[in-house]
């Protein structure tokens, strides 16, 4: 798959901080793609890095297969997590001049804002200014100034913070629309209920360093630990899991117990067969319920930070 953009080996310091150290980051075109980490890891420093508000010390930035320059401002949107509309100025009025510094003529930016407008229901916002909306409101303002001029790369950083259920799901379905008529995205958020849900790559930074990427689904395969989600009914729990001790090592939540229903999870040691448990559940009992437990976005966030 090709990439549109190509982090190759970016470091960026700020006196004795190192914000980035040598940091690579393939991001395929047509990707939602998860930029992960803790709060200070340097992701912030990386999106800037990326619209060219900074630029590195060492390494370069590719964009489209050409060395990032000037041109590309104009086919990249970027959401920032502090959002930075103007005050005093009407919405309507901000917003064309917003989209002409993207490059739209001014007619061509009214007519599609006009458009815009209408499908979130702000229309009646046009004359306002940004003082008089809430923050969920001056933000739908701000997604659609950074979706406007339809560029292949989106930079979202939190653009579901602020905003009541009905709305980041508004937002999120318009997220998934653009992506599905081809642009890019990068999603930057600590909400990973999110990530699970759009991502199908992520790279988490940690300390300045990158410490993890990939396609999402092979990353939680590499996490897996062997572990099976079990339920079973038997008249005889205390027997089962005396014989379970002895074969195989249990971990949380341990041995729950509803009536007949025995539910459990249990890691198997390498080498250990899948099959040969299920064998021996069925000889045992009767199994109602069998899955591999697949570590979460979440569980591999943090595992893989506190191991860093």
């Amino acid at each position: 798959m090709k990439n549109l953009l190509f982090i190759d080996s970016v470091s960026k310091n700020f006196g004795p901080h190192t914000a980035l150290n040598n940091v690579s980051i393939n991001i395929p075109e047509g990707c939602i793609y998860g930029l992960l980490g803790p709060n200070g890891a340097g992701k912030t420093t990386l999106i800037r890095i990326i619209n060219q508000i900074s630029v590195p010390d060492s390494g370069k930035v590719f964009f489209n297969d050409q060395e990032l320059n000037l041109d590309h401002i104009k086919q990249i949107g970027y959401l920032p997590e502090e959002r930075g509309l103007y005050p005093k100025m009407k919405i309507g009025e901000q917003a064309i001049y917003l989209a002409q510094l993207k490059g739209m003529d001014r007619n061509t930016a009214r007519h599609e804002l006009k458009k815009w407008f209408e499908k979130f229901d702000i229309s009646d916002w046009w004359n306002k200014k940004v003082t008089e909306l809430s923050k969920g409101m001056a933000q739908k303002v701000q997604f659609i100034v950074t979706v406007l001029h339809k560029p292949k790369l989106l930079i979202f950083d939190e653009p579901f913070s602020g905003f009541d259920p009905i709305n980041a799901n508004l937002i999120k379905d318009e997220i998934l629309k653009l992506n599905k008529e081809g642009a890019t995205v990068i999603f930057s958020t600590h909400r990973m209920e999110s990530v699970e849900e759009l991502c199908e790559n992520i790279a988490l930074i940690n300390k300045s360093n990158k410490i993890l990427d990939g396609n999402l689904d092979e990353i939680k395969k590499n996490f897996k630990t062997n572990t099976f989600e079990v339920a079973v009914n038997t008249p005889d729990a205390k027997d089962l899991q005396n014989k379970l001790k002895l074969e195989y090592e249990t971990s949380a939540p341990t041995f729950k117990t509803i009536g007949d229903n025995l539910r459990m999870n249990v890691k198997l040691a390498s080498g250990q067969s899948s099959v040969k448990l299920v064998n021996f559940l069925n000889k045992n009992s009767r199994l109602i319920h069998f899955k591999e437990v697949i570590p979460n976005v979440n569980e591999i966030f943090i595992e893989s930070v506190q191991n860093d």
